[in-house]
């Protein structure tokens, strides 16, 4: 039996990491990579939970900037979640990995509604459990939905799959020189600005001792890399906590 270092984990998968190298949209090789990933570490026993962003499709922060109301903005963006949930879920199915998505907006037609309970059953007899539709509310992203739900379900670690592989001092597609943090603590990502997820996300971690690693999903196995314990990203969690 391998051994690994959580058993029950949030996958918080960026929209644009679904959009490959086109930049927009659904890249079908990069769903039907992640369903490969996912299915290793499935087999191992593990519980996992996915929350899906929609920034590939629309993202709430820009739409209000062009003119549209913030709110309804955001409510557009939840919708994109939905369409990457979806996709998501054909992705994993085609690998004989039942899965269900959970909405936290109402849609009975193409998810179940959200319940804390609901999901955690749901977890316990071996379905992946991809959140949907944010928190389903305006003004909350959906690094603080990986956040909320990860506390909620008292998940171990959120594992944040980027296209980037790690957290860098800055943007090291327009600084080759820029570097890369292998540990961080929640209050050196506050304080320093990094970027790596909104403040409110943050705080809910570093509230509920719930650890991030941030790494990059484009190369095929990270995901069962972390999951072993390997080195690869930037570890975030309390200034005492071992990664």
């Amino acid at each position: 039996m391998v051994k690994h270092k959580y058993k029950r984990v949030v996958i918080k998968l960026s929209g644009e990491a679904l959009a490959g190298e086109m930049g927009f949209g659904l890249e079908q090789k990069i769903l039907d990579s992640i369903a490969r990933q996912v299915k290793e570490i499935v087999v191992m026993g593990l519980e996992i939970a996915i929350v899906v962003g929609g920034g590939n499709i629309w993202r709430g922060v820009a739409g209000s900037a062009r003119g549209i109301d913030r709110a309804t903005a955001d409510y557009m963006g939840m919708l994109a979640t939905v369409m990457n949930a979806l996709a998501l879920q054909d992705a994993l199915e085609n690998h004989n990995i039942q899965t269900r998505v959970l909405s936290a907006i109402e849609m009975r037609q193409v998810a179940e509604p959200y319940i804390r309970r609901r999901a955690i059953r749901h977890l316990e007899k071996g379905r992946v459990v991809i959140f949907a539709a944010g928190t389903g509310n305006p003004y909350f992203s959906t690094d603080t939905t990986a956040a909320l739900r990860a506390a909620e379900i008292e998940a171990q670690v959120i594992l944040m799959a980027k296209k980037v592989d790690g957290v860098y001092d800055s943007d090291p597609v327009k600084n080759p020189d820029a570097l890369k943090f292998t540990k961080l603590s929640y209050i050196d990502v506050l304080n320093k600005g990094l970027g790596v997820m909104d403040s409110t996300a943050t705080s809910l971690c570093m509230d509920n001792n719930i650890p991030l690693i941030i790494f990059s999903i484009l190369q095929e196995g990270n995901i069962k890399k972390v999951i072993l314990g390997e080195q690869i990203g930037t570890f975030i969690g309390r200034e005492d906590s071992h990664d």
